[in-house]
C-alpha cells in the first residue's frame, strides 16, 4: 500500500493532548477519503497535564518534558519526510493542557524552533467544535448528545448529522474542568464528604448545559419518543470505558474488537465494577487507563445523575484527529456513506445491475400475523451496494479459506481499517459475505461465526443467511461481475409468502421464484434454487431445527 500513495493526498497531524501525543499520517485520495485511511500513526505517553502539577499545585512543565516532546517531534518529522508528506501538509495542534500550562508559549516556540512547524492552540470552543466533528465522522448519521472527554476537560453539545450535512449548537460546545486525568486528581484531594458535594456540581453543571445549548425542540422531541437522549462518547477516557464494557459483554468474548460503533443501552451503562477488580487485565486497558477508571466511573454517576433520559450510548474513535481531517474534506464527500466508500474499491462492472437483482430477492410484505421482514439494517441500498462490491473479493481464495475471510474481513481483513462503520453493518456484512461462499468456515472459526449470530440475533442471523446465498446465487450466474447488453432485465426473483400444509400443521412459507430467459445457464440457476432451500431446510435454521428460519419454496422459470 505504501507504494501505491501519492504524496499529494497524505495529510500528517499531531495532536498535543493532555494525557499523550498522537501522531498520524492518513491519506485522502477521493475514492478513501471519507474512511480516512490511516497509513501510520503513532502515540507518546507524555502527559503534558502531570506534568504540571507538583504536590497538587500548578507549575511550569519541565524542560525534560519538553525534551522528550521535541525528540519525539524531530523522530516524526523524519517518518513524515520518509513518507513524502508535504511540508505543508503537515498540521500541530495542542489543546486544553498547553492552553492552561505557565510555560505554553515557550513549549510552543521550542517546537517550532526545533521542526519548523507551528503549533496551532485551539481554543476551547473550537477543541469541541472539532470534536465533534470527529464523532461526526465515526457515524454515517446521529441524532443525540455528543460528549468528548480527554485529559484535562470535557466537551459537550448536541449533533444532528446525516448525509455530510452536520449541525450542532449555535453555542458550540460547553467545557467543563472534568476531564479524565483532572478529575482523578482532584478526587485525590477531597476526603468522603466532599464526593457527594462534587458530584452535586457536577450534576448541576451538566444539567445547566443543556438548557445553554439551547437543543432544537425537534431533537428534544424525537429523544423523548425514542424513550430517552442517544449519547455519543468520544475521547480516551471514555473510549477506555467502552472497552470495559466490551470485556463485560454478555456475547463473550465479544467478537469485534474495535470500538467505533460499540453500543450499550443504559442498562449496561454502569456494571458493578466492585465484581472486577483488575480492568488493567481487560482488552485495550493501559496501565494509565486503568487508574482512571474510578475518575470516569465518577463521571459516569454525574452524568446519568444530571440527564436520567438516556436510551443508548454509542462509542466514537473520532477525535480531533478525526474532526481536523473530516472538516478539511469536501461536502460531496463527507455526505459518502462510509460503508459504500470502504467497499467501493472493488465494485464489479455492473454493480447497478446487480443490486437490482439482489434487491429483487427481498420480501417486500411479511404476514399479517408476524412481522418476518429482515432487519432495514440489512436491506439497506448502502448494505445491499456493499455486498455487491464484496461479491467476488473472496473469489482468488483457495476454497477451504473463502468462508472464513469473508466471515473476517470486516474487522480484521479488508474493512478492518475502515472508519465510520456500526458495530451492526460489520456484524451482518460479515455473516451475509461468510454465507455468500457456502457459510461453512474452518472449525478454528466456527467460534466465531457462532458470537457474531449471537450479537447479531437469531432473527437477523438467519436473514443474512437468506441475503448471503441469494448474493451466492447471482454472484456465481455473473462469475465476472458483468451483466451484458441485454441482460439487465432477464433475471429477477419473484418472491411472496404464502402458507402452506405440513404434516397436518399449517405454517408459514417464504415462495422463491427464480426468473431467467440467459441462456447456457441451467447449473448455474440450479445451484442457486437448491442453495435457496437449503437454508430454508430445519436443520439449517439458527439454533438447529428447534431453531428460527423460515421454509422456503424455491423454484425456476425459464
Amino acid at each position: 500500500m505504501i507504494a501505491q500513495v501519492k504524496p499529494d493526498f497524505l495529510r500528517a497531524l499531531v495532536d498535543i493532548g493532555s494525557n499523550g501525543v498522537r501522531y498520524s499520517i492518513s491519506e485522502l485520495s477521493p475514492d478513501r477519503a471519507r474512511i480516512m485511511p490511516t497509513i501510520y500513526q503513532d502515540r507518546s505517553a507524555i502527559s503534558l497535564y502531570d506534568a504540571q502539577y507538583k504536590a497538587g499545585k500548578p507549575i511550569a512543565i519541565p524542560q525534560p518534558v519538553i525534551d522528550d516532546l521535541l525528540i519525539n517531534l524531530v523522530r516524526f518529522k523524519r517518518t513524515c519526510e520518509d513518507f513524502e508528506v508535504p511540508h505543508d501538509r503537515v498540521r500541530v495542534v495542542a489543546t486544553e493542557a498547553t492552553r492552561k500550562a505557565l510555560n505554553g508559549d515557550d513549549l510552543r516556540q521550542q517546537v517550532e524552533r526545533a521542526t519548523g512547524w507551528s503549533v496551532e492552540l485551539l481554543a476551547k470552543e473550537e477543541e469541541g467544535r472539532i470534536g465533534a466533528l470527529g464523532v461526526a465522522s465515526s457515524f454515517h448519521s446521529i441524532k443525540g448528545l455528543v460528549m468528548d472527554l480527554g485529559g484535562g476537560s470535557i466537551q459537550m453539545t448536541w449533533m444532528t448529522a446525516q448525509d455530510g450535512e452536520v449541525k450542532t449548537s449555535p453555542k458550540g460546545a460547553v467545557s467543563f474542568p472534568y476531564g479524565a486525568a483532572a478529575l482523578m486528581r482532584r478526587l485525590g484531594e477531597i476526603d468522603t464528604n466532599g464526593l457527594d458535594s462534587l458530584r452535586q456540581e457536577m450534576s448541576s453543571n451538566f444539567e445547566t448545559a443543556l438548557q445553554q445549548l439551547e437543543v432544537p425542540e425537534a431533537l428534544a422531541k424525537a429523544a423523548n419518543d425514542d424513550g430517552g437522549w442517544t449519547m455519543y462518547l468520544s475521547g480516551g477516557g471514555f473510549r477506555g470505558w467502552g472497552y470495559i464494557l466490551m470485556s463485560l459483554h454478555s456475547v463473550a468474548p465479544y467478537p469485534i474488537p474495535i470500538i467505533n460503533g460499540f453500543r450499550v443501552p443504559k442498562s449496561s451503562f454502569l456494571p458493578n465494577l466492585d465484581e472486577y477488580s483488575d480492568p488493567e487485565s481487560m482488552f485495550r486497558i493501559s496501565s494509565r487507563r486503568a487508574s482512571q477508571v474510578p475518575a470516569v466511573n465518577f463521571l459516569i454517576k454525574a452524568l446519568v445523575q444530571s440527564i436520567p433520559s438516556i436510551s443508548y450510548i454509542h462509542f466514537a474513535q473520532g477525535g480531533i484527529r478525526e474532526g481536523l481531517l473530516f472538516s478539511a474534506l469536501p461536502p460531496s464527500i463527507q455526505s459518502q456513506h462510509p460503508l459504500v466508500a470502504a467497499t467501493q474499491t472493488y465494485a464489479p462492472a455492473a454493480t447497478a445491475s446487480l443490486v437490482r437483482i439482489l434487491q429483487s430477492t427481498l420480501p417486500q410484505t411479511s404476514p399479517s400475523a408476524n412481522d418476518l421482514k429482515p432487519p432495514a439494517a440489512l436491506t439497506s441500498p448502502e448494505m445491499l451496494t456493499s455486498i455487491v462490491h464484496l461479491l467476488h473479493v473472496h473469489a482468488s481464495s483457495p476454497k477451504d479459506i473463502r468462508a472464513s475471510s469473508a466471515l473476517r474481513s470486516t474487522t480484521t481483513g479488508l474493512l478492518g481499517d475502515a472508519h465510520g462503520l456500526s458495530h451492526v453493518d460489520r456484524c451482518l456484512l460479515a455473516l451475509v459475505l461468510c454465507e455468500r461462499w457456502g457459510g461453512d468456515p474452518s472449525p478454528s472459526d466456527e467460534v466465531y461465526l457462532n458470537k457474531m449470530q449471537e450479537l447479531a440475533g437469531v432473527e437477523a442471523s438467519w436473514w443474512a443467511k437468506y441475503v448471503g446465498c441469494s448474493a451466492a446465487g447471482i454472484g456465481e450466474l455473473f462469475p465476472a461481475g458483468v451483466v451484458r447488453t441485454g441482460e439487465e432485465n432477464q433475471v429477477k426473483a419473484e418472491v411472496g409468502w404464502s402458507a402452506v400444509e405440513k404434516k397436518g400443521k399449517r405454517e408459514v412459507a417464504l415462495g422463491y421464484k427464480i426468473s431467467t430467459a440467459i441462456q447456457g445457464v441451467d447449473s448455474a440457476v440450479e445451484a442457486w434454487r437448491l442453495g435457496m432451500e437449503k437454508v430454508g431446510k430445519k436443520k439449517n435454521h439458527i439454533g438447529g431445527r428447534d431453531g428460527w428460519g423460515v421454509r422456503i419454496l424455491a423454484s425456476v422459470e425459464r
